[in-house]
């Protein structure tokens, strides 16, 4: 099985990648609307099919990706049947299973956050998702959206603390760059719920904390209960529509050699390589400027930014650090050359300059 934990900076959120890598089938939990063109280009880059996206409740700090999700990948939307939203393909109940390949998620409802909330559980019982219900060394609060304090201790302790203690559990949110923690961590150490603290105990606190709501939650809860669809239903038109591009995991825009090729009056070549390998038995590209990396911060003014640039290097490591530069310079229409100068000779595409 295949596992990745994603993090979405601007609302401290965990989205985790679950995939049967022999099926090629795959499962999103809490994906972020601003992070759902990432999440697809890692599914892209690993050949996975997206067969749904699960939440483990309805977010009030963040929109999710799962509308996007459904339009771009084909997703299937799955929620709490006592989320109280519109639209979601696979309403949940305790006890259901999600499959995916071969493996599965089973179903907790865990209420106390919020009325909705969720725990999933991995088919070992190796590892579960508790949403907000359980954080780190904490909880979510339990003051909106049908929350209660009496409930959440019980949904912990019958539902999450009754997992095998070497279970590791993954939250939704984490603030202080904690990732990961164990049944039997927060079972010893949690200074909420863990030790000999009683009900009474973990609700005269909860009931105490005096928090101010989320700054998103108007926004967030009523799109939420949309499945994350925008008011006017529209699929944001951000994409560049200048070139054929690609977006990579790691956040570039990429152009592959032969779209290149076929309209290099379409964009500024930036070659960022040192000026040895610009003369080098590689070639060059007709029409490129030659700014090596270094440099390129100091010197970025001499590109214009009237026209779209294509960074080119020999492999595109460079080249893709160049579009960082460009962006923080102020250049919008930028892409890296996907394999650099030596995907460039091996499609055969011509040169100046360099040898065979």
């Amino acid at each position: 099985m295949l596992f990745r934990q994603l993090f979405d900076p601007q609302s401290s959120t965990y989205t985790y990648l679950l995939a049967d890598m022999e099926a090629k089938e795959a499962i999103l939990i809490d994906p972020v609307y601003e992070q759902a063109r990432r999440d697809g280009a890692l599914l892209s880059e690993l050949g996975l099919k997206l067969l749904f996206t699960v939440e483990t409740h309805v977010h009030a700090d963040h929109v999710t990706g799962g509308w996007l999700l459904r339009h771009s990948a084909g997703s299937k939307f799955a929620l709490s049947g006592d989320g109280g939203a519109e639209g979601v393909d696979r309403p949940l109940s305790h006890g259901d299973r999600i499959e995916f390949g071969s493996r599965y998620l089973t179903v907790r409802a865990t209420p106390g956050h919020t009325a909705g909330c969720m725990t999933f559980v991995l088919d070992t019982e190796e590892m579960a998702f508790t949403g907000d219900c359980l954080l780190i060394r904490g909880c979510g609060r339990t003051d909106f959206q049908g929350g209660d304090a009496g409930e959440m201790y019980q949904s912990i302790h019958t539902q999450i603390f009754t997992l095998p203690e070497h279970c590791l559990l993954y939250p939704g949110h984490d603030y202080r760059g904690l990732m990961v923690t164990s049944v039997e961590e927060e079972k010893a150490f949690n200074p909420r719920l863990g030790g000999q603290l009683s009900q009474s105990d973990f609700v005269g606190f909860m009931d105490n904390l005096g928090l101010d709501h989320p700054k998103k939650m108007d926004i967030a809860v009523p799109a939420n209960l949309n499945c994350g669809r925008p008011e006017d239903g529209n699929i944001p038109e951000d994409e560049p529509t200048w070139a054929s591009l690609t977006y990579t995991f790691a956040g570039i825009w990429e152009v592959q050699p032969q779209w290149l090729e076929e309209h290099l009056g379409v964009a500024q070549i930036l070659d960022v390589r040192e000026v040895d390998e610009f003369d080098g038995p590689l070639g060059r590209i007709k029409g490129a400027q030659l700014i090596p990396l270094g440099a390129l911060a100091e010197r970025a003014d001499e590109m214009s930014k009237d026209k779209p640039i294509v960074a080119v290097c020999r492999a595109g490591g460079r080249s893709a650090q160049a579009t960082v530069i460009l962006r923080k310079a102020g250049f919008t229409d930028i892409a890296n050359l996907a394999g650099g100068m030596l995907r460039w000779r091996a499609q055969h595409c011509a040169v100046e300059g360099g040898r065979d």
